[in-house]
């Protein structure tokens, strides 16, 4: 599948800085987008603009590539054109070789990285490369891009689960999916966990999508430190599988939450790891409720910017909620998330309205339609809702 928006903030990113940086969970279509890009610079050879044509990809999960970066500098410095280096986590020391190259007066090289971890997690490059480098995050598929939202809910949005011929090969995807991550992908991260433990803590942490996070039940449960628990946590959002998503709290007269909320960014693997792979076993699971706001909270996230600081919830001890909180840009706008057919306005979105000086709130439902509930708040199939202009 092209995806043509990608496509575009990575054409643009290069045309402005001496390096891009693509960023996104393992399996999402990195490699894949790369190489669509490589392919464009490939075609420029018809203008007769041949510098500019020359493309050099470096895989670092090659044997041969990585002995050719044995001494980076040496290697990088003749090349011209576009520079492809995939999964640089592997070689974070890469970056500050980046920097000498860009700096040089006469360069018009560019360089696309490519890695499975967040800019936080990979820090070598803020620290390197600041002002010369542009994150982009890709996702796996979005709503937007496919044809089914429902299959897209059920299988998760990583390209070989959501367009395997079954749902039984989507499932088996999945679980060799957690099965690589946990037992090769963190350790190449250079993150000393014990397989068995993180892999018991992100089966636990199943059960703590769409709640407040509470790091010392589950330190109690593996008989680990809360220090701990939320290593592992920051290890799991830095790997870009799960979003924490911080609780807003202003001056108001009532006692507020203040700790995030966990959602696992790909409804797909959550239903593996809480034992679901069809449609009908998602019907009878009691945590379809979850799994729908889970989902269609990351939805509305991606439309905002994935890595957005205006993305929060909100929570009083008196049991006031407001699910998502877009605070920026000079408005306030809040999201609840209802699997329902015929949602209707509660005393809970009523405080929120009034407490947040919310300009208005949005009450997200499974398909298509809308219909107002009251002043400054309406109900809106999700699918309507992405149709519509709201970025």
């Amino acid at each position: 599948m092209k995806r043509p928006q990608y496509l575009d903030q990575v054409r643009t990113g290069l045309s402005r800085f001496g390096v891009v940086g693509l960023l996104g969970p393992r399996q999402c279509g990195k490699t894949t987008l790369a190489r669509m890009v490589a392919e464009f610079q490939r075609s420029l050879t018809d203008s007769g603009d041949v510098t500019s044509s020359q493309v050099t990809l470096l895989d670092l999960e090659d044997p041969t590539d990585l002995a050719r970066l044995q001494n980076p500098k040496l290697a990088l410095q003749h090349l011209k054109g576009l520079v492809v280096i995939d999964e640089v986590q592997r070689r974070p020391d890469l970056f500050e070789v980046l920097r000498v190259l860009v700096d040089r007066p006469d360069c018009t090289t560019r360089f696309l990285v490519t890695g499975s971890a967040s800019r936080d997690l990979i820090r070598q490059s803020s620290e390197s490369l600041a002002g010369r480098i542009q994150y982009i995050e890709l996702t796996p598929f979005t709503a937007r891009e496919v044809d089914s939202v429902r299959q897209l809910w059920l299988r998760g949005g990583y390209p070989p689960a959501y367009l395997a011929a079954s749902e039984a090969d989507a499932e088996a995807w999945r679980k060799a999916y957690v099965r690589t991550f946990l037992e090769r992908d963190i350790p190449a991260l250079g993150i000393n966990i014990a397989t068995a433990a993180l892999r018991r803590f992100w089966m636990m942490l199943a059960h703590f999508h769409g709640q407040i996070f509470n790091a010392s039940d589950i330190g109690r449960s593996m008989d680990v430190s809360d220090t701990t628990v939320r290593r592992y946590l920051d290890v799991l959002t830095g790997t870009l599988v799960v979003r924490q998503l911080p609780a807003w709290h202003q001056n108001l007269k009532k006692r507020q939450v203040k700790r995030p909320k966990i959602f696992f960014r790909d409804s797909g693997l959550f239903h593996t790891l809480i034992g679901v792979g069809t449609e009908p076993e998602l019907q009878h699971h009691p945590r379809l409720g979850a799994s729908w706001e889970g989902f269609a909270l990351e939805e509305v996230a991606r439309v905002f910017g994935d890595d957005s600081e205006d993305l929060y919830f909100w929570a009083t001890h008196n049991r006031a909620e407001l699910d998502l909180l877009v605070a920026g840009r000079g408005r306030r706008l809040g999201f609840e998330f209802k699997y329902s057919d015929a949602p209707r306005l509660t005393r809970s979105m009523r405080i929120a309205l009034e407490d947040l000086k919310l300009d208005r709130l949005t009450v997200i439902f499974p398909g298509s339609g809308s219909f107002p509930l009251a002043e400054r708040v309406e109900a809106i199939g999700l699918e309507t809702w992405l149709a519509g202009d709201n970025g």
